[in-house]
Parts: C-alpha cells; sequence; structure tokens
C-alpha cells in the first residue's frame, strides 16, 4: 500500500510538467482582428508610427478648414465692415461707452426694464433706439416736427439708415465712422446744467454738475434730433443728415446742433452758478 501511495505521488507531480510541454508543442492560439491590428500597431516601428501621427493631424487640419469661420470676441466688426478698435479721450465717458464688437447693433430688447442696463447696450445700437421718435416732442425753432410714425418702433429701418450713413462718412472722411461717431459724442456731451430749487416761496436756477451717464444720453438725443431735423422737409435724406451731424461734432463745428445744444445748456449753467 505504501508503494502505491508512493507511485500516485509520483505521478501527480509529474502531470503539471507533462502538459506545460504539451502547452508548448501546441501552435498559437489565433488572436480575433482586433487585437491582431493592437498586436500589429504596438509592434509598429518608429518610422511607421510617425507616419501615422503625421496622417492623423493631417486629418485633424481638413476637418478644422472644412468648419465655418466663426469670428468672436474682438474679431467682430460692425456690419461686418466697421472694427471696434476706437480710442475714447474722455475717461469718465469711456465708463459707459458700450464698445462690445456686435455684427449686428441689435439686442432685441434684452436689457429692457433694467435698471443702468443700457451702459451694456452698444453705442450704435443707442443711437438708433434715440432714431426711432415720433418727432421732437416740443417746440424746436418755432415749430413741432413730427415723423407721423415712420420711424417708431421700425428698428430695421433705422439701422439700415445708420448703415448708409456710415457709408457715407467713410466715403467722405477715409475714418472709420465708429471711432467719428465716438468722438462727435465726446465733443456734444455737456459737463454743466441747471436745476430749478424751491426755497422760502422763490425758486431759482442752480448750476449742477452732470453725470457720464445723463452726458451720453444728451448727446445721443441731440445728435437723433439734428438728424430728423435736418431732414424735415427737405431734400436731404435722414441718413445724410445724420452722417453730416457726426462728421461736425467730431470736427467740433459750431454747425453741428448739438454742439450748439452744449454750448447753450454750459452758458445757462455758467450764469447761474
Amino acid at each position: 500500500m505504501a508503494e502505491n501511495a508512493e507511485t500516485i505521488e509520483k505521478k501527480k507531480a509529474k502531470a503539471p510538467r507533462k502538459r506545460e510541454a504539451e502547452a508548448k508543442a501546441l501552435p498559437p492560439k489565433a488572436l480575433p482582428p482586433k487585437a491582431e491590428a493592437k498586436a500589429e500597431a504596438k509592434a509598429l516601428p518608429p518610422k511607421a508610427e510617425a507616419k501615422m501621427e503625421a496622417k492623423a493631424e493631417a486629418k485633424a487640419e481638413r476637418a478644422i478648414e472644412a468648419e465655418p469661420v466663426a469670428y468672436k470676441g474682438p474679431g467682430l466688426r460692425l456690419f461686418d465692415r466697421y472694427d471696434f478698435n476706437v480710442v475714447t479721450r474722455d475717461a469718465s465717458l469711456g465708463q459707459y461707452l458700450c464698445l462690445k464688437p456686435v455684427t449686428m447693433p441689435h439686442s432685441f430688447a434684452r436689457h429692457a426694464n433694467k435698471q443702468f442696463a443700457k451702459r451694456n447696450v452698444n453705442v450704435v445700437e443707442r443711437l438708433a433706439n434715440k432714431l426711432m421718435r415720433g418727432g421732437t416732442g416740443k417746440k424746436v425753432g418755432g415749430r413741432i416736427i413730427r415723423t407721423h410714425g415712420s420711424l417708431q418702433g421700425k428698428k430695421t429701418k433705422v439701422i439700415s439708415v445708420i448703415r448708409t450713413a456710415f457709408e457715407s462718412i467713410e466715403a467722405r472722411t477715409k475714418q472709420n465712422p465708429v471711432q467719428l461717431l465716438v468722438r462727435a459724442l465726446e465733443n456734444s456731451a455737456p459737463t454743466d446744467d441747471v436745476t430749478r430749487i424751491r426755497f422760502g416761496g422763490v425758486s431759482y436756477q442752480q448750476a449742477v454738475d452732470i453725470s457720464a451717464q445723463r452726458r451720453l444720453d444728451i448727446a445721443l438725443r441731440n445728435m437723433a434730433m439734428a438728424a430728423i431735423m435736418g431732414s424735415f422737409n427737405n431734400k436731404t435724406t435722414l441718413s445724410q443728415a445724420l452722417a453730416d451731424e457726426i462728421v461736425l461734432a467730431a470736427e467740433g463745428s459750431q454747425d453741428s446742433y448739438s454742439i450748439k445744444k452744449r454750448n447753450e445748456a454750459e452758458r445757462v449753467a455758467r450764469s447761474a452758478r
């Protein structure tokens, strides 16, 4: 019995060795296609790997070229023509002169009914908003000018007017119309105004400084009023009248309506000090 047990143990010890030898003698198992491809890729020489990388990079470049180019940030141009690389000389007014690059100056009233949100509206769009009015609203030069609804609410029409005016300015001055508009607003924005004070039953005018936001509001309003008045009962079109006003105000000419209104407001304020 002891001998039988010893022989059984010897056979068990030889069995694993026999299986290992048989496994070595057998042909290697065939790998699946994906595994073969991975194995071949791993086994590629350095030159082949470099070629594959170059092909992948060329493919990625072709894909990028095929995509449409979208201008973002500073690359945007107004009407796909005028850039916003503008210099502002008035530091206080520059805080409220929104020159965020846009192609079409139309924010679709997303800033409406929000306090102080108009400082985030592009200055060209603010000019368009000022032009959408029914007239002067009061007597100017002894008469009231009314547009009879030809501009009220017609944002697309007013934007087209501004585009034509900018083309005329560019053809006349060979300069960026956006830069000239900013310069015109800086020149026509008053720094002083008067307010009415009532004390002891007596009312009198007192000179006060104007905030930067109101200075810009007044300059835009006067510029829009000048364009409407210049084209009322006249052969001059609204776009031509607007272009004339911007150029004159940018030059600081006394023929500009907005410059005259600024001088008048400051003269009254000086007399009320």
